[in-house]
Formats: structure tokens, C-alpha cells, sequence
């Protein structure tokens, strides 16, 4: 057996905590992508967006000149009156007037129901990784490794479904927005399907039992999982 799995694993899952974390990052902020309206006049204010999965906050911010590469509205890091409100169809009959046009409901509501499977996963990986710490019960970590993989997976999922919802709002015709960029959610969202990945495949090698290295060895003379 290998005497350096333990620590093999335990080095992977503090990787895979990493990546966990920036998963959880990405699913409850919303800074996945920044919207800006074409701006018509300057010495005035215009109203900048940035949104995640849950809700749309809103940012009126005083132009005063045109830069040299500027079109629209922003940068939203520059000081204005703030408002956030969650999308509708995730409050029903709440009253909220985000848009002045209809947003893309169902790429939101898929991209939010894709995150939480991912979140689901990830925990349920982690379940199982601590309970192999305690129980010295190695064969949870084979179920963990697809646990995190699949949490990757749905993740970079829910990634493209926003690119698309985004892509279809500035190509859209019924909407004010004219550029967009992705912000640190966004990058989180995909930092986090690289770690998970890559980790939960490599937890699924490290927990797969040790191949004949001889020729007169046979995977029989393994030593037996606990």
C-alpha cells in the first residue's frame, strides 16, 4: 500500500476546499457579468448593471466626459447610487422594476438550478472525504472524486448558460444594453471548475488501488482496503 496516499489526499482535498470555496463565491454573489447602456449625453446620469443568479443590482453613476474608448455607461466602479433587487421569478409578487425590458428568464432559472446542483455535489464530496478521515473508510473517496467532478462539471454548465443569457441581451434588439464584460463572480465560477476537476480526478487515481509495478505481482497481492 502507499505509505504517502494519506497525505496524497489530504494535500488534494485542501485544493479541492479551495476550489469549493470559490464555488460558493460565485453561486451567492452577483458580479457574474457587467451591463452597460449606451450613453446619449454626458454631464448626466446613466444607470450601469451588474447581475449574478439571484439578483440584478443597478448603479446610476454621473458621466461627465467621453474617454478615448468609451461608449457606454461606466466603469460601475465609479461612485453613484446603488440598488439591488432579486429577479421576479425568484420572488414571486414582489415588486421590482430592474429592466425596462423583459429579462432572459429561463437561462436564469437554468443557470441557477445547475449552480445548486453543483453546491450539491460539493458537499456531498465533502461528506464523504471527512468520513473517510474519521472511519478510515478509503473506499468514500472513489464516490467523492465523481462527487467533485460532477460539481465541476455542472459549474462550467451554468458558466455557458450565463455567456449565453449575456450574449443574448446585448444581441437583442428589445434591450439598452450595447457592451458587457465579466467580473470577478464569473471568474470564480470558472477558477472553480478548473480545481474541482482536475482534483476530483486526481482523488479518483490517488483512491484506486495500486497497479502491479512487476511482472510477478498481481493486483491479489494489493493490500486490502479497511
Amino acid at each position: 500500500m502507499d505509505e504517502n496516499k494519506p497525505l496524497k489526499v489530504r494535500l488534494t482535498f485542501s485544493v479541492i476546499l479551495v476550489g469549493v470555496s470559490l464555488l460558493f463565491a460565485a453561486v451567492v454573489t452577483d458580479h457574474w457579468a457587467v451591463l452597460s447602456p449606451k450613453v446619449e449625453e454626458y454631464n448626466a446620469t446613466c444607470e450601469a448593471a451588474h447581475f449574478g443568479l439571484w439578483r440584478l443590482c443597478t448603479k446610476r453613476i454621473f458621466m461627465q466626459e467621453k474617454g478615448p474608448k468609451e461608449k457606454g455607461c461606466g466603469p460601475i466602479s465609479l461612485p453613484g447610487e446603488h440598488n439591488c433587487s432579486y429577479f421576479k421569478h425568484f420572488t414571486p409578487g414582489q415588486s421590482s422594476e430592474i429592466f425596462e425590458v423583459t429579462t432572459q428568464k429561463e437561462y436564469s432559472i437554468s443557470a441557477a438550478a445547475i449552480a445548486i446542483f453543483s453546491v450539491g455535489f460539493a458537499i456531498i464530496g465533502t461528506i464523504c472525504v471527512l468520513l473517510s478521515f474519521r472511519k478510515k473508510m478509503d473506499y468514500l473517496l472513489k464516490p467523492a472524486s465523481m462527487f467533485y467532478t460532477f460539481a465541476g462539471l455542472c459549474i462550467i454548465i451554468s458558466v455557458e448558460v450565463m455567456r449565453q443569457s449575456v450574449k443574448r441581451m446585448i444581441d437583442s434588439k428589445e434591450t439598452v444594453w450595447i457592451e458587457y464584460s465579466y467580473s470577478w463572480s464569473f471568474a470564480c465560477a470558472c477558477a472553480s471548475f478548473v480545481l474541482l476537476f482536475i482534483c476530483g480526478i486526481a482523488l479518483l487515481l490517488i483512491a484506486l488501488p495500486r497497479f502491479p509495478q512487476n511482472p510477478w505481482e498481481t493486483c491479489m497481492d494489493a493490500e486490502p482496503e479497511h
